[in-house]
């Protein structure tokens, strides 16, 4: 029995934004979730062993607005202890769900034995899982996070997020799901939900590539599909991700496979709108672009800004004359960069 959560309430179809490493972090989730209102939003994955380590730095990628409830926090790793402790943190962060990527085809990832490597180790994967599992139980039973073996450094740090996020005594049990592919070189996607369904997860998001494609060729949704019929003799929730264009293309997809729903992710690259179904004229985007760039300055002032040039230049695709724009907008280093920039654009 899946703890009672916020998945049981969602409308159908489900329409999310896909977890993207270097993408959906704060600020394009907030961007993402006020003007798109999807109907869940999912983290960067975030590594357990970095956590169970002490990095500090990682807390960042824990950092919400109540705008985007409900709100998954991804983790990542090849260490079942180390997810114990993940989950206690992620609960006492306050977030509505706990996602486990199975699924990252990066070779860092995949060398230590984590993200889609996964799917050739069951044994790990469900084990990883249960711990998962046991760690937002244990908080949800009144663990310390001492106790749960949370890092003294990080302590403190998570209390400070608690009392601003005005949690109080609040400790819920999270749901947890995973998002993994259909194989490593070939699809297997069958054997594999079958395996993945021994631990009843609440949630299972299917990218219909191998490890082996990348990102490269097109997403199998027929595997996709037969996943889902197994999947369905189940209570557990299957959605189909990979290649999903704009929301018509979710809908035929959805209606085609048999899945609860889709996660969405490319597509909403300079287009947080797209949930919506809407589109938006260049003066609108870049006036978003520019609020995207203060959100992110307003809550993490004077650290990486660099990162927000990827979105800006998304913003602006697909706009005639905007080279100069995009070559500018690709220096920027500060918010004042931005508001330069783009003060003739956003008035």
């Amino acid at each position: 029995m899946h703890p009672s959560s916020f998945w049981d309430t969602l409308p159908r179809p489900i329409l999310g934004l896909a977890p993207m490493d270097g993408v959906t972090d704060a600020a394009f989730r907030h961007i993402v979730a006020k003007y798109g209102k999807p109907s869940l939003v999912i983290t960067e994955f975030t590594s357990v062993e970095g956590i169970r380590a002490g990095a500090e730095r990682l807390l960042d990628d824990f950092y919400y607005s109540q705008e985007q409830r409900p709100v998954v926090a991804q983790l990542f790793g090849a260490d079942p202890s180390a997810f114990f402790i993940g989950a206690v943190v992620v609960a006492a962060l306050g977030f509505d769900g706990i996602d486990i990527n199975m699924g990252c085809p990066a070779k860092n990832v995949t060398q230590k034995g984590a993200g889609a490597a996964l799917i050739l180790d069951p044994e790990r994967a469900l084990s990883i899982i249960e711990e998962t599992k046991r760690g937002s139980a244990a908080w949800a039973n009144g663990i310390g996070l001492e106790e749960a073996g949370v890092p003294a450094n990080l302590i403190p740090l998570i209390l400070e997020r608690r009392t601003a996020m005005g949690l109080g005594e609040e400790r819920r049990h999270l749901a947890v799901s995973v998002k993994t592919r259909i194989g490593y070189d070939r699809s297997v996607i069958i054997e594999w939900v079958k395996t993945l369904l021994e631990s009843d997860p609440v949630a299972i998001t299917i990218h219909g590539r191998t490890l082996k494609q990348l990102y490269t060729g097109f997403a199998d949704w027929d595997a996709i599909g037969q996943a889902a019929e197994v999947i369905h003799q189940t209570d557990t929730i299957v959605l189909g991700n990979g290649d999903v264009a704009d929301l018509a293309d979710a809908q035929a997809r959805i209606a085609q496979y048999g899945v609860d729903g889709v996660l969405i992710g490319r597509a909403t690259f300079g287009n947080p709108w797209l949930f919506q179904n809407e589109t938006a004229s260049f003066e609108e985007r870049m006036k978003i672009a520019l609020e995207h760039a203060r959100y992110l300055n307003a809550i993490f002032p004077g650290k990486g800004f660099i990162r927000i040039r990827k979105h800006l230049l998304d913003y602006c695709k697909g706009h005639e004359g905007a080279k100069d724009l995009r070559i500018q907008l690709m220096r920027v280093t500060c918010l004042e960069d931005v508001e330069r920039i783009l003060a003739g654009f956003a008035a």
